[in-house]
């Protein structure tokens, strides 16, 4: 088999952006995203599935799969105002997970120091140790800050035995020195993990985490302003990391440790527009989707949409670096004035 390819679907690649290899450099030189897929959920601590995340979220859409997504609001293109290529999955054996964050960390390695942005479906969560790893190799370690939306820390010690899986990925990325702990930033998580010593542990390295109260009280975007401006402070880009269970399960039933009281998807959207657009993002991952516990594709779509804000905002990033120009939020799409 193929180390790249489709494992758990329809060989089709994001919403028909133009494929290309990763063991061929010359494919996606020049290339602003590449778009690669991470089918596993050997890290899960729950109910599995995510292993089928890539193939749901590349085809989660009503519209004609053609390569190209105008956005409303943003006025551009994400899919041909960049230029948009899909890698098609890592091979990642089932029970051999050691082995297989090795291969995603190499292909986002490669994606990174070609000078393109990686955004990687998932998959469990414990693909974020080698994404921002890869991300790292190339942009320095330590020097690539984590905005991390979750419902869980994610920063557990040993789980089942292993040092590996959906729940520790944080705590190695920071142990190992890829990520610093002082500009790990964490949105959405609430509760009944972890416990005091896992948040001892956050603490003494110095972890920001904003629980669904505080969000609540001091509202969502008071609280992105304050990471906002910590994850540019002394790093030289941020890595956005989305985890679908962040989202409220009623709107986002289909991933695998659910957790009442989340953000809403609107909410969500929102936010990853505001990051893309707003901040140096060089990496992305969008995981946890699990197909067998979706309703009516719900989830499904909600991590196609939050690729499409991902790309659409850096697409207006661009453009207004090279126009000099500012989006305005309040724009009005039509005003009726003809």
């Amino acid at each position: 088999m193929s180390r790249y390819g489709s494992q758990f679907g329809p060989d089709i690649t994001f919403l028909g952006v133009p494929r290309c290899d990763l063991d061929d450099p010359a494919s996606f030189a020049g290339a602003d995203v590449v778009i690669v897929g991470a089918p596993f959920d050997g890290g899960t601590s729950h109910r599995p599935g995510t292993r089928f995340g890539p193939s749901a979220i590349r085809q989660a859409c009503y519209l004609a799969h053609d390569g190209s997504r105008p956005s409303l609001a943003l006025r551009v293109d994400g899919l041909t105002d960049l230029r948009v290529l899909d890698a098609g999955d890592v091979e990642m054996p089932p029970g051999e997970i050691e082995r297989a964050l090795a291969a995603v960390e190499r292909a986002v390695t490669a994606v990174a120091a070609a000078g393109a942005i990686p955004v990687v479906l998932g998959g469990d969560h414990s693909i974020a140790l080698p994404d921002v790893t890869g991300v790292a190799n190339h942009h320095g370690h330590g020097r690539v800050s984590v905005l991390h939306f979750d419902a869980h820390a994610d920063t557990g010690d040993i789980e089942f035995g292993s040092l590996y899986g959906h729940g520790q990925p944080m705590r190695r990325l920071i142990e190992s020195g890829a990520a610093r702990g002082d500009r790990f930033l964490q949105i959405g998580l609430r509760g009944y993990w972890p416990g005091p010593e896992t948040l001892d542990w956050m603490a003494a390295r110095g972890l920001r985490s904003y629980e669904m109260t505080e969000i609540v009280t001091r509202g969502l975007d008071a609280c992105l302003d304050e990471a906002m401006a910590l994850a540019v402070d002394d790093c030289d880009g941020v890595f956005l990391s989305v985890d679908v269970d962040v989202v409220d399960p009623g709107m986002a039933p289909g991933t695998g440790t659910p957790e009442p009281g989340g953000l809403t998807s609107r909410q969500l959207l929102d936010a990853v527009r505001r990051i893309c657009l707003e901040l140096p993002v060089v990496g992305v991952d969008v995981v946890e989707v699990s197909p067998p516990y979706d309703v009516a594709e719900v989830t499904a779509y909600l991590g196609n949409r939050v690729v499409l804000e991902a790309l659409s905002a850096l697409a207006r990033r661009r453009a207004d670096a090279r126009d000099g120009t500012t989006w305005d939020p309040a724009r009005p799409l039509l005003d009726g004035r003809g």
